[in-house]
């Protein structure tokens, strides 16, 4: 499995991308949340991505944030849910929006996405509700945090890296959501070097 892709952005448009590592050129498939996330050409970047095989093909998916690649994975495993039609979803509405429809069982906004019919709204719904609300409870986290903030992504990444270094939860929770009250925008990296400090 590739889990990411760090190089130079040779190319890019809204369906996909092509990433220089080393002198090879990986051509990505990625969602217009990606795309509008993305650096300028010739500029350095990371994408974490999921490796799709099927007898006449391997498709590399990429993904700017790692929340985005989990729900991702979630919503293909929802049966009736191709990677394609996943790649939709998430480029129709942003990932929060996505999991919070999930979790409040918003049947229209599911519906509204092209491509998804009542039947697969429901079954998304039904699939993924459970598996959704037990990782906002997980997170311990109130729902405005996780889903309704600018940079929901960069906190959940962030949370989760101080934690992989042995911080508890409630700290880390506290101090990355005070540093996001000062600054909105901070990126994972700065939330991660002012929770150290």
């Amino acid at each position: 499995m590739i889990a990411y892709l760090e190089g130079k952005l040779t190319y890019k448009e809204p369906a996909y991308a092509i990433i220089d590592v080393q002198g090879v050129g990986y051509e990505v498939r990625i969602s217009l949340q990606t795309y509008s996330a993305l650096p300028e050409v010739n500029e350095r970047c990371r994408l974490f991505t999921y490796l799709n095989i099927r007898e006449d093909a391997h498709i590399l998916f990429a993904f700017q944030e790692m929340s985005e690649k989990l729900l991702f994975l979630d919503l293909v495993s929802v049966s009736g849910i191709g990677p394609n039609t996943a790649l939709v979803m998430l480029s129709s509405l942003s990932s929060v929006e996505i999991r919070q429809a999930i979790i409040t069982e918003d049947l229209r906004v599911i519906q509204g996405i092209k491509g998804i019919g009542a039947k697969t709204a429901q079954r998304v719904i039904l699939e993924l509700k459970d598996k959704l609300k037990k990782d906002h409870l997980a997170s311990g986290s109130m729902t405005t945090n996780l889903f309704l903030g600018p940079n929901a992504g960069a906190r959940t990444d962030a949370i989760s890296a101080l934690i992989v270094m042995g911080i508890p939860r409630p700290v880390a929770e506290k101090s990355v959501d005070t540093l996001l009250k000062k600054d909105p925008n901070a990126s994972v990296e700065d939330l991660i070097k002012q929770s150290l400090r």
